[in-house]
């Protein structure tokens, strides 16, 4: 896989058409090829002037006392050009640097050309979907009428309204409070979120991967490695009068975690399995799920990531979809997987897969869970290397991955609208009941309707 530096120098028609596939111009490109030219042409002028001076000095202790002056005033005016070269070779660097860490991560081929969400290319079905009847037709159209489905007459009750009716969630008052998108869980959800947790790294420890419990805010300058944060500022909090934004997912300072580090070969992949709550003002979302905890300013997440050798991520990537997938198939509850198109995939990404979940209440599927290998992309920008051992030089920069593997508010909703029973009650799925067995106050096998407060 092709790094931005390496095709810059090497191939840029590689950057060229990543960026007109991904729809954008070519020109951010065409301005890095040019600084990077000139980058180089001083650089070469710098050091013949550096080697110059080396001449001169080592002239001047063997000169005599005659020469040795005409030699000195030729040194200091040597020293000048040098001093004045590395002053513009540092200019042209951080504007090379600038240019480059501005460029889209280089997108694989397999990542399919679209405008927008609406051109994700669904790749695989899983589970038998729950269709209310006046939904087939669209859910035909959604499949392709390649899957199998049990066709149900009576609509469930969207989760939305669930939460509220039934008195497991207060978004009235949490609105009072906090404002719009924030919610009060209450008695079931609160348990069954701590279900979802523990499940989720239950199972990832037992893949090998290492829990974290990250830092729940971030500095400018480690934010900066993780994503252009330029275009994220809208999505992220910032900590007003400090150096600080609350993190919108664990990923980012897993990231951030090895910055400046060189990683020895052997101790490659670094599997981790971060647990947190991820904060975000979810700008953009106007008039999308306002209603509900679907899309929301704060919730929890367990998320994989992963740093590993450039010629493993692939395989990575795969790794991980499949290990969220079989999170998924343990709750039983039916999805798809897509490949996320250029006009959706974002900057950082070369290629992503989302898991979307089948919704009966909606008669639609949404996402679930998002897998993405980044490459060298976030590794470059935060200095992150591997060598053949600790001390030996870099052989280059490690490649990084993540996917989600339960964000709870999301999966909660899932479970309301694929276990509702017709008087109300949910049935918890079978894989979580062993995490609520042991407290007296949690659910068993059902969410009971309760009075609203």
């Amino acid at each position: 896989m092709w790094s931005i530096l390496k095709a810059l120098r090497e191939n840029p028609e590689i950057l060229m058409e990543s960026q007109r596939r991904r729809g954008e111009s070519t020109e951010i490109v065409e301005r890095a090829i040019e600084l990077d030219k000139l980058w180089r042409q001083k650089l070469h002028e710098l050091n013949n002037l550096r080697h110059e001076r080396n001449k001169l000095s080592a002239a001047i202790k063997k000169a005599s006392k005659d020469e040795r002056a005409k030699l000195i005033e030729e040194a200091k005016k040597i020293a000048e050009k040098v001093k004045a070269g590395e002053e513009e070779l540092k200019k042209l660097e951080e504007e090379l640097n600038r240019v480059l860490l501005s460029i889209p991560n280089i997108l694989h081929e397999s990542v399919p050309i679209g405008k927008d969400d609406t051109e994700n290319v669904p790749i695989r079905f899983w589970g038998k979907p729950k269709v209310y009847r006046e939904h087939v037709e669209e859910f035909i159209k959604q499949t392709g009428g390649n899957i199998d489905y049990d066709v149900i007459d009576r609509l469930p009750v969207g989760h939305a309204d669930a939460v509220e009716t039934w008195g497991w969630a207060d978004i009235e008052r949490a609105a009072k409070v906090a404002g719009s998108r924030f919610y009060y869980l209450l008695n079931d959800l609160v348990w069954l979120d701590f279900a979802l947790i523990s499940y989720a790294l239950d199972f990832l420890a037992k893949q090998g991967f290492r829990i974290v419990s990250p830092p729940y805010m971030m500095r400018r300058q480690a934010y900066e490695g993780v994503t252009a944060l330029g275009d994220f500022e809208e999505v992220i909090y910032k900590v007003e009068g400090e150096d600080l934004f609350l993190i919108a997912t664990s990923e980012h300072p897993l990231a951030a975690m090895h910055m400046n580090e060189v990683i020895a070969e052997d101790d490659l992949p670094l599997l981790y399995a971060g647990v947190s709550p991820c904060f975000r003002k979810e700008a953009g979302a106007h008039g999308k799920d306002t209603k509900g905890i679907f899309r929301v300013h704060q919730f929890n997440k367990v998320e994989q990531f992963v740093y590993c050798l450039p010629e493993e991520s692939w395989e990575w990537h795969e790794k991980l979809i499949e290990n969220a997938e079989k999170l998924w198939q343990g709750l039983e509850i039916p999805y798809r997987i897509v490949n996320i198109c250029t006009g959706d995939i974002g900057i950082v990404a070369a290629k992503k897969y989302d898991l979307e979940a089948w919704m009966p209440a909606q008669g639609k599927y949404r996402e679930m869970v998002s897998c993405s290998n980044c490459t060298d992309w976030q590794s470059y920008r935060l200095n992150i290397r591997y060598a053949e051992e600790k001390g030996k030089p870099s052989k280059g920069f490690v490649h990084t991955l993540n996917s989600t593997a339960i964000a709870t508010t999301r999966a909660i909703t899932a479970i309301i609208e694929n276990f509702q029973l017709e008087d109300g009650r949910v049935e918890i799925p079978k894989v979580l009941r062993k995490y609520l067995e042991p407290i007296e106050a949690a659910p068993k096998e059902y969410l009971e309707p309760r009075k609203k407060i």
